[in-house]
């Protein structure tokens, strides 16, 4: 750490600059004799991806941020708030702590938190942005978080696990045997130091193949921001060997959709034409693969077994976007265009052969406007035609 950094006119200089072309930053030099521009100029990129991201760090005064790639890695504050919620005890242990958002929001929880780091930098900026926060239960310890597990005696409530892609594997990480620490073969272990362990992991991973990998699993909750699926959790409890709970989440603007369902339980949905209003589910069940699980529940029809799109005549409460249906043809360009005076719509396709830039190839339908269309095909397999009004 260049404590420099911290110095109020340095302070003054980035919160000054949090708008500046970085660029031209960069070009210009840093007016500070002790400090260079590369790290001004990333304590000013870093602070300006906190923004939205991490408000209580960029609020804070006097914060000191790693390189931007840990903030662009961490967990927002949203979702550290929510897996707070789903653990409890006196202890818990983050072996993989990163930038520290996690460990924050557990110490609201817990009695007492270990931050471990491996990255001895990372490690010390996280410690001091605590004292800075005044948090005063979280235990920093710098070094490899296993290690620490190995040769502690204390027994722990929840171990936290947020492991990261192995260096040797290119591209997105689809498998857990793709990341480190490499989890199964070690879980005798970390029950052995826990009662329970939470395990993030990356969204696109598949959450039926994570579940046998795994031993022990209690719950996996799916969380989505703003229709976006950022986070993938699997709760694991020692002994456990009930039904699965899959939990989904996605928080919007000023709501929150919730959707739970048992894994593996067995339901089959109940089938339909288009009917007065139309349901897609939001990103979050969509992962969860609960298609069935919702058409039953909610009492609501399902279009074709694999478009997932959802149609009642009664208007109900649903976890997604809802569309008050207009008019519903067969696949017809011709036709569709008739009833398109502006040609301008938005455009979504559900099992269907064509992608959306294709079709607006082919009828020059621009993007934009009230008025929805979807392209699916119904219970016969064929084309369809879904016009519709977003419902308030």
């Amino acid at each position: 750490m260049n404590f420099d950094i911290l110095n109020d006119d340095v302070q003054q200089f980035i919160a000054d600059n949090l708008k500046i072309d970085i660029t031209k930053l960069i070009l210009k030099g840093s007016p500070f004799p002790t400090i260079s521009v590369q790290e001004l100029a990333n304590q000013i990129v870093a602070k300006q991806k906190s923004e939205k991201k991490l408000s209580t760090w960029f609020s804070a005064k006097k914060m000191y941020y790693p390189p931007k790639i840990s903030i662009e890695q961490t967990s927002s504050e949203i979702t550290a708030n929510y897996k707070s919620k789903i653990i409890s005890g006196d202890t818990i242990i983050d072996i993989t702590g990163g930038f520290g958002v996690d460990c924050y929001y557990f110490s609201k929880k817990f009695k007492k938190v270990v931050h471990c780091e491996i990255n001895e930098d990372l490690s010390n900026i996280v410690h001091y942005n605590y004292q800075q926060l005044k948090t005063n239960n979280i235990e920093v310890f710098s070094g490899n978080g296993f290690d620490f597990l190995k040769e502690s005696s204390q027994a722990f409530d929840c171990i936290y696990i947020d492991p990261s892609r192995r260096h040797d594997v290119k591209g997105k990480v689809f498998l857990l045997k793709d990341c480190q620490p490499y989890i199964p073969p070690k879980l005798n272990f970390f029950f052995s130091k826990a009662t329970h362990i939470l395990i993030k992991v990356s969204p696109i991973l598949d959450i039926s193949n994570t579940i046998k990998d795994l031993k022990n699993v209690k719950e996996v909750h799916i969380v989505a921001i703003h229709n976006d699926v950022k986070e993938l959790l699997f709760l694991l409890e020692k002994d456990y060997n009930s039904a699965i709970k899959i939990k989904t989440v996605n928080y919007k603007k000023e709501t929150l959709e919730t959707f739970d369902f048992d894994y593996l339980e067995e339901v089959t949905s109940a089938y339909s034409k288009p009917l007065t209003y139309l349901y897609e589910p939001n990103s979050a069940i969509l992962k969860s693969g609960g298609f069935h699980q919702i058409s039953k529940k909610l009492n609501i029809y399902k279009l074709q077994e694999h478009a997932h799109l959802y149609t009642s005549d009664k208007l109900i409460q649903f976890p997604g976007r809802t569309f008050e249906i207009k008019n519903t043809i067969p696949y017809d360009k011709k036709k569709l265009l008739k009833l398109l005076p502006e040609k301008k719509a938005n455009i979504t396709t559900r099992n269907f052969p064509k992608t959306v830039a294709q079709f607006r190839k082919e009828t020059k339908i621009k993007d934009g406007g009230e008025l929805y269309i979807f392209l699916t095909t119904d219970q016969n397999k064929k084309p369809l035609i879904i016009l519709c009004n977003k419902h308030k």
